[in-house]
């Protein structure tokens, strides 16, 4: 098993921290990881992207062109990246920051109103966490038990209270996760 990840979006919608606790989780569970960002000198706002490699056996390189999965929070990241989803994978995108839906019919792409789930919570913080769970609908790569261990590895002490809404907000995502096309 092996899982070639790319989460890109903006600045501040939490694309390291999701990414971060994907690992984190992963690690938990006893597999092989490697994360990767890369981010421009801006604090909010500057384009923002997390490669994360998930494998049962070691992982030779960090450095991928082509990913299994592909998490898209924003309009330029999808113009970026579409074109690199292996034939056969997964886009999960946030429609809300897309003025182009995907238009590749050779892999899955399913959507999740996210802003919606973190509204719901009264929370934006728990945004990514939304749209994590609907990757984690879309392919259960790593358990829930170990998502929760990820989280409480992520999150300080002193934001002990957002394990929980994070929790939450993963549920939501993976019942509001909508499949636009597929392929599996």
């Amino acid at each position: 098993m092996k899982e070639e990840i790319i989460i890109a979006g903006f600045g501040g919608q939490g694309v390291l921290s999701m990414g971060k606790i994907l690992a984190y989780s992963a690690i938990m569970q006893d597999l092989e990881v490697t994360w990767m960002p890369s981010y421009g000198p801006e604090m909010r706002g500057g384009t923002a992207n997390v490669c994360v490699i998930i494998s049962d056996r070691k992982i030779s390189s960090p450095i991928i062109t082509k990913y299994d999965t592909a998490i898209i929070l924003n309009q330029q990241s999808l113009d970026k990246f579409e074109d690199k989803v292996k034939p056969g994978g997964l886009l999960v995108y946030d429609p809300s920051g897309i003025t182009r839906a995907p238009a590749r019919k050779d892999i899955t792409v399913c959507s999740i109103d996210a802003i919606e789930v973190a509204a719901e919570a009264g929370n934006p913080k728990v945004y990514n966490m939304a749209v994590l769970g609907a990757y984690l609908q879309m392919k259960s790569i790593v358990k829930m038990e170990n998502v929760v261990k990820g989280l409480e590895k992520s999150i300080p002490a002193r934001y002990a209270d957002m394990i929980q809404k994070n929790r939450e907000a993963i549920e939501k995502g993976k019942e509001k996760v909508k499949i636009i096309s597929s392929v599996l």
